[in-house]
């Protein structure tokens, strides 16, 4: 049961990757959705997520919120030194972006879908009406991850069939995390940690990559709608989906 109502997730994650690739010709309000959108997830769905699941504190800081600003700190630090590298051995880099980034971020991505499909197969072992709760939250906001999975490899500069190789494998995640639920268990802790850490780096490339390539390109006012459209999106998935 679980494996099939991943395939729901299979295909929303499928339906943002399409949607992110064929509005090309407004590719700044892409850009601005997908900012509003990965905000949306960090804010809302994986910060509080994360601080629910690793409660203990460090020096009076919550956990989650120290690999939370680890998370961001580790991403543009790892965009820093591949960027050096690539200058250093003169490789042409696009719009000054090192391709890897965008690779990184996309794996991050699934990763993040894989351990949505191991909640799936989680909580359909507590119980029917968990899993089915659960199910609807990821497959809600799959349709954002695909969106953001194919925006942020195609934005670093890989080639279209990168970016589609990571969405199908953004794709195949969830099913493939729900049939592995059946043999594994994953401590609440580590999870926390994990999503404090991913949303950090996922809030780094939103802030200080994804917005202002949105607004430098064309800085409109429809560009700012669009994101502010994209938060409000997750933020209404939130809601509908723990109310």
């Amino acid at each position: 049961m679980a494996v099939f109502v991943a395939l729901g997730a299979f295909l929303m994650t499928l339906a943002g990757g399409w949607t992110a690739q064929h509005v090309t010709d407004r590719r700044h309000l892409v850009l601005g959705l997908a900012g509003g959108l990965m905000l949306g997830v960090v804010g809302l769905d994986l910060l509080p997520e994360a601080l629910r699941a690793a409660g203990t504190e460090v020096y009076g800081v919550p956990a989650a919120l120290l690999l939370f600003v680890a998370g961001f700190l580790l991403a543009h630090l790892v965009e820093r030194l591949l960027a050096a590298r690539r200058a250093a051995h003169g490789a042409a880099e696009h719009n000054h972006r090192a391709p890897e980034v965008g690779l990184t971020a996309a794996a991050a991505m699934v990763g993040h879908s894989l351990m949505d499909g191991v909640a799936i197969g989680a909580s359909f072992q507590v119980g029917g009406g968990m899993g089915t709760a659960v199910a609807l939250a990821v497959i809600a906001h799959d349709f954002a991850d695909g969106f953001n999975t194919f925006t942020l490899t195609s934005l670093y500069g890989n080639a279209r069939r990168k970016a589609l190789a990571m969405l199908f494998a953004d794709a195949v995640a969830p099913v493939v995390g729900a049939a592995a639920s059946a043999f594994l268990t994953v401590p609440e802790a580590l999870l926390g940690g994990y999503l404090g850490l991913f949303g950090g780096a996922l809030l780094y490339l939103a802030a200080a990559e994804i917005l202002p390539e949105a607004h430098h390109e064309h800085p409109a006012r429809s560009t700012l709608l669009c994101t502010v459209a994209g938060a409000a999106f997750i933020w209404l998935v939130v809601g509908v989906t723990t109310g």
